[in-house]
């Protein structure tokens, strides 16, 4: 018997054989794939994914696993379903060239059950197996069940062909997929079906405030244990991706190993010469403080150590920052030239939080970087709820801490909250080192300069005065404030320190 790619996950001997479905994030949540020989009913209103997630389910079975499928379809035919996936690196076409996916459209009609009398399926008990033995199929898929059964009135007779159809799956022995239609107060049309499935998957797409979000449920799994919440998925060139909200735990290991800040009178306000590698920076403050540079400086110097970073800027387009970086003295396009800098320019309005967090996770995998700079975060912030920003948000910094990547923040703080040092959005407790950066005025209120000051570092010892951040053509850097130079008590208050002439490190509690 040829080698064939392990499909079943087990953790000890009575756990339930899995099959891999091979979709991101999916067989994570259901630890391990589908029930394996048996059969799944995946079930949604219209246009929720159901018909893709078969496809998907066959073409990885197909591609990774070595197990050929069928795909018996009631309400497109095979050039149909071509032109749906055709947008997406789905090669559905091919693997039916290869024989390694059969395609079988039967076109059901209500003149055909009558004329037969008595609705039985022997008729197609006898197609799929014949489908199923000529490319020897370990996975298949019927769509819909509802079309199948559309021309039954006797429940009686429906009832009894539905459980005849999930009993000749399992006595197939072959890994099968059902799509419905969702209904209300039941998750299929004939609310039979619910009740024999050995697992039950739910698609939902909801639309609130303009912005469309997929999500995915794992109703029922007999004899495993699964994620029981509902989890975002999408739908892009690569197929249907689920990014589960508790991928990552707290269990990254700590280390000691610095990274520079990019700035020489930056780092020695940090005991060790920099923040922590693997750790999260935010840098907070209002408009035209400074924050994009802060960030600049910190990914020039990654890359000048040989390590790729990942620049992803919401505000400016790539071209727009390569130009405004130079005026400070930060080259940026050498560093683009020499795959040590990737900048993604994204409007975040142009797709979800989900899509977004996707795409970082997909750029990660491939471009490998040792750092990330999202500039700002808080544009994230009107593309959904704040239960939603919140879980996106810390799913993003979990994806980075878990690979050992630092990660570099920049939130803006509206201009009529300067005294408000949240970064508005709350998500500081997940932040490691946090830095802000505020307008000042000095000799009262003759001239504007930019202070800044660190609000925390975790594990290490830190300078809490607050420093001159002065821009200039030859890059950044800090210099002490003189307390004699700050306009009065007032300007004190909206800065949230007193400035001090001794900067001795403070250790944090």
């Amino acid at each position: 018997m040829p080698n064939t790619p392990q499909t079943e996950i087990a953790v000890n001997r009575n756990q339930l054989p899995k099959c891999l479905t091979g979709i991101k994030g999916f067989d994570e949540i259901t630890e391990g794939g589908l029930p394996k020989n048996r059969v799944t009913l995946i079930c949604g209103s219209t246009g929720t994914g159901k018909t893709l997630l078969g496809i998907d389910f066959l073409i990885n079975g197909a591609i990774n696993y070595d197990e050929p499928g069928v795909f018996m379809s009631f309400e497109d035919t095979d050039v149909e379903l071509y032109k749906d996936v055709a947008s997406l690196n789905l090669d559905l076409e091919g693997l039916v060239l290869q024989k390694k996916i059969l395609i079988d459209y039967v076109l059901l009609e209500r003149r055909d059950i009558q004329e037969k009398g008595e609705f039985n399926l022997e008729g197609l008990f006898i197609r799929l197996e014949v489908a199923i033995d000529s490319i020897g199929a370990r996975r298949v898929v019927l769509d819909s069940i509802e079309s199948l059964f559309a021309g039954v009135s006797d429940a009686g007779i429906l009832r009894l062909e539905v459980k005849r159809l999930f009993r000749w799956f399992k006595e197939k022995q072959v890994t099968a997929v059902i799509t419905g239609e969702l209904r209300q107060g039941s998750y299929t049309r004939h609310g039979l079906e619910e009740y024999i499935s050995d697992c039950i998957i739910l698609l939902d797409n909801r639309v609130r405030e303009q912005i469309s979000t997929r999500r995915i449920r794992v109703i029922k799994y007999r004899g495993s244990n699964h994620g029981t919440n509902e989890y975002p998925f999408v739908i892009d060139k690569d197929g249907l991706s689920v990014i589960p909200i508790t991928s990552a735990g707290l269990d990254q290991p700590g280390t000691r190993e610095r990274v520079s800040t990019g700035i020489p009178s930056l780092d020695k306000l940090f005991q060790g010469g920099g923040y922590t590698r693997g750790s999260t920076i935010l840098a907070s403050g209002t408009a035209g403080t400074g924050k994009t540079s802060l960030a600049a400086a910190f990914a020039v110097q990654s890359c000048k150590r040989g390590e790729r970073c990942l620049f992803l800027s919401y505000e400016e387009s790539s071209g727009q920052l390569v130009q405004n970086m130079s005026s400070i003295g930060f080259q940026l396009e050498p560093m683009v030239k020499k795959g040590l800098l990737k900048i993604v320019s994204t409007r975040p309005s142009f797709f979800g939080l989900e899509m977004h967090l996707l795409d970082l996770y997909k750029i990660i995998a491939d471009f490998k970087p040792k750092a990330v700079v999202i500039d700002p975060l808080t544009s994230l912030i009107g593309q959904g709820n704040q239960l939603e920003i919140q879980s996106m948000l810390t799913r993003m910094i979990d994806a980075l801490k878990s690979r050992g990547i630092t990660g570099f923040f920049t939130s803006l703080v509206s201009s009529n909250q300067q005294n408000d040092t949240s970064g508005e959005i709350g998500v500081s407790s997940l932040i490691d080192t946090w830095i802000v950066v505020r307008e000042l005025e000095e000799n009262e209120g003759r001239r504007r300069i930019r202070g800044t000051y660190i609000v925390k570092s975790r594990g290490m010892g830190h300078s809490s005065d607050v420093h001159k951040l002065i821009l200039s053509d030859d890059g950044l850097h800090l210099e002490p404030m003189d307390i004699h130079a700050t306009a009065g008590a007032d300007q004190k208050r909206k800065i949230g320190k007193s400035p001090s002439v001794s900067r001795k490190l403070s250790k944090k509690s």
